[in-house]
C-alpha cells in the first residue's frame, strides 16, 4: 500500500511539474508580443503607444468593422526602419467562446495584414486557430470579402474561433485605417 501511494504521488508531481515551473506555456509554444514583434519587423525599432479612440473614431471603426468596438483605449506599436514606418502592430483581446484570446495584428506600411500571432488563448487548445489558418489574411486589406465563407475559410469544429479572429482583424484594420486618416476626413 505504500509504495502504491508515493508511485501516486510521483504521477502526480510529474504532472504538475510544468504548471509549477512555468514551464506549461513554454511548452505551448506561445511567443510574446516581443517577439513577434521582432519576427514580423526584424531590425525595426518600435514605439508602443496607448491611443485614445474619440466617439466619433469609435463609430467609425464599428461601422467599418461590422463588429463593435469594446473600449476606447488602443495597444499599438509602431515600427520604423532608418526613420521611416515599415509597419504597425495591434494588440485585439476578445472573448471567443467564454475565455479571450489575444492576437498580434501586424500590418504593412500599406495598412493590409503583414501576419497575425496568438499571444493568449484560454479556451481549449483544439478550437485555436492554426498559423496555416492565420496565415490566409496575409496582405488583405479591409473589404467585404474579409469574411469567413468569403475569402477566408471556416475552421472545422472552432467556428466561434473563426468568427472571433475575423472580427478582430476588420477591427484592427479598421482602428488603422480611421488612425491614419486625417482627422477632418474622419467627419465626412
Amino acid at each position: 500500500m505504500p509504495l502504491h501511494s508515493a508511485a501516486r504521488r510521483l504521477c502526480v508531481l510529474v504532472l504538475l511539474a510544468p504548471l509549477l515551473t512555468g514551464w506549461g506555456a513554454a511548452a505551448q509554444n506561445r511567443i510574446t508580443r516581443e517577439e513577434a514583434l521582432a519576427a514580423v519587423f526584424p531590425q525595426a525599432m518600435f514605439d508602443a503607444e496607448r491611443v485614445f479612440l474619440t466617439p466619433p473614431q469609435m463609430a467609425r471603426i464599428g461601422e467599418l468593422a461590422g463588429a463593435e468596438v469594446e473600449s476606447g483605449l488602443v495597444a499599438r506599436y509602431v515600427a520604423t526602419q532608418g526613420g521611416r514606418i515599415v509597419g504597425r502592430a495591434y494588440v485585439d483581446t476578445h472573448v471567443v467562446r467564454t475565455k479571450r484570446e489575444s492576437l498580434l495584428v501586424s500590418l504593412e506600411a500599406d495598412g493590409s495584414v503583414k501576419r497575425i500571432d496568438v499571444t493568449a488563448f484560454l479556451e481549449p487548445r483544439e478550437y485555436e486557430a492554426s498559423a496555416r489558418w492565420l496565415g490566409q489574411y496575409g496582405r488583405r486589406p479591409l473589404n467585404d470579402d474579409l469574411a469567413v465563407q468569403r475569402a477566408i475559410r471556416p475552421i472545422a469544429g472552432a467556428t466561434l474561433t473563426a468568427g472571433a479572429t475575423n472580427a478582430a482583424v476588420r477591427r484592427v484594420l479598421a482602428i488603422d485605417w480611421v488612425l491614419e486618416l486625417p482627422e477632418e476626413q474622419l467627419e465626412r
